[in-house]
Order: structure tokens, then C-alpha cells, then sequence
């Protein structure tokens, strides 16, 4: 479906109503087209917070700091 810009304006909540059922709406300006209005990605509630760390997880540790030696027993 296409829609003007004052089309989109005047109907949002229905158009919104169409998109959340799955379709894609075309919005232009004049014959141009500029904007689509399209079912939002799936948020899972769950995060992969290991897909936000750079480089390769090991289970080595450093050595511990020297300057930490005093306080060592």
C-alpha cells in the first residue's frame, strides 16, 4: 500500500493497525517515495551479553599485579 504524506498524517492509528498485522506501507511525498512504515523487529527479553565483548573469551587470568604483593598472604 502507498500513502501521501498528509494521508499518513491524517490516518497513523489505522495505518499502524495494518502494520502491526504485518503489512508495509510506502509513504510519498508528492510521486516520490520516501519513507516506509514496517513491522518492527522481534526484541527478545533475552541478551547475549558475550556478543558485546570484542575479541576471544579464555579462562586464563593474568598474574596477579605486583603492586598488590603487600597485601598478599
Amino acid at each position: 500500500m502507498e500513502v501521501t504524506v498528509q494521508e499518513a498524517k491524517t490516518h497513523l492509528s489505522r495505518l499502524l493497525r495494518r502494520v502491526e498485522a504485518g503489512e508495509s506501507i510506502v509513504i510519498r511525498r508528492g510521486r516520490v517515495r520516501v519513507a516506509v512504515l514496517s513491522p518492527a523487529p522481534v526484541v527478545t527479553e533475552r541478551r547475549d551479553i558475550w556478543g558485546d565483548v570484542e575479541g576471544e573469551l579464555t579462562d586464563e587470568f593474568d598474574e596477579p599485579l605486583d603492586d598488590l604483593a603487600p597485601y598478599r598472604s
